[in-house]
């Protein structure tokens, strides 16, 4: 297990959701039990975590592989040439928004943990716009956070409505910092467009009021505002996204953006 300290980066490389790697073989040798989920990187322990505390992931960089493959009703798929910011695939051609579908901790509890769902600890989150230059802040559950991460998408839609994005082999950057700030609760981010609050639970009703309650008691903090009215401006300049619906349990991600609104001065 690696061990760094607060604020380093770390660059990880990892196979596409079927633990195939870039030359297009198959990761072995495997565990069928251990390794039956997503290929990740971790876990990676930061020095002085404490549970309760929060961890800010700073994507620096996500960099797909040469190939990505979407599936839907087996055995059809979509093989993907990615080259030059483009996905080429079936006489189609898409520009690429390459991410990490998973980022997060494990929960507190011992045992064996599936990959599939997220949790307010992250995990496959499956964000589309969780982009090189966003901060995701997440709670810690475990004392040393044990962080790990993957799930390389080259282009996906909100919702991921077949199940699969495009799935590919990626590299990527990330830098860990323990930030001191009240415990959070869910996670949020920080985009280079927006603030986000996400909402994990078994409906898509229940996953927004939580990505709701996230927004509003973002905008009280960073704005100063009491709760009434900062649900009113929630629902005029915030908008609910639909994260994902094929994880079991569904995400959805609130957008306030940074020129959603300004303040005035009243003479």
């Amino acid at each position: 297990m690696l061990e760094i300290d607060s604020g380093d980066s770390v660059r990880i490389s990892t196979p596409n959701a079927g633990w195939y790697l870039a030359s297009g073989e198959q990761f072995e040798p495997r565990d069928e039990k251990l390794d039956e989920g997503h290929a990740l990187a971790g876990p990676i322990a930061v020095r002085g975590a404490r549970a309760g505390g929060t961890l800010a992931v700073g994507i620096e960089e996500v960099v797909p592989g040469p190939w990505g493959v979407t599936l839907t009703t087996p055995p059809h798929l979509i093989k993907w040439e990615l080259a030059d910011g483009l996905g080429r695939g079936s006489g189609l051609e898409v520009e690429l928004r390459p991410f990490l579908g998973v980022i997060g901790m494990p929960p507190p509890e011992p045992g064996i943990h599936s990959t599939a769902p997220p949790r307010r600890w992250g995990g496959n989150i499956d964000c589309a716009e969780l982009l090189a230059g966003s901060t995701l802040y997440l709670p810690i559950p475990v004392d040393g956070a044990l962080f790990s991460a993957g799930d390389g998408h080259a282009r996906q839609g909100d919702g991921e409505i077949c199940g699969t994005a495009i799935e590919c082999p990626s590299e990527a950057t990330l830098t860990l910092t323990l930030v001191d700030r009240s415990p959070l609760e869910w996670p949020i981010a920080r985009t280079p467009d927006a603030w986000l609050a996400f909402g994990f639970g078994d409906d898509l009703d229940a996953a927004a009021r939580i990505a709701a309650d996230g927004i509003v008691q973002l905008i009280c903090r960073k704005h100063g505002l009491g709760a009434e009215d900062a649900l009113a401006l929630a629902s005029v300049v915030a908008d609910l996204r639909v994260t994902q619906v094929v994880n079991g349990v569904v995400g959805v991600h609130a957008v306030l953006r940074h020129d959603a609104f300004r303040s005035t001065t009243m003479s």
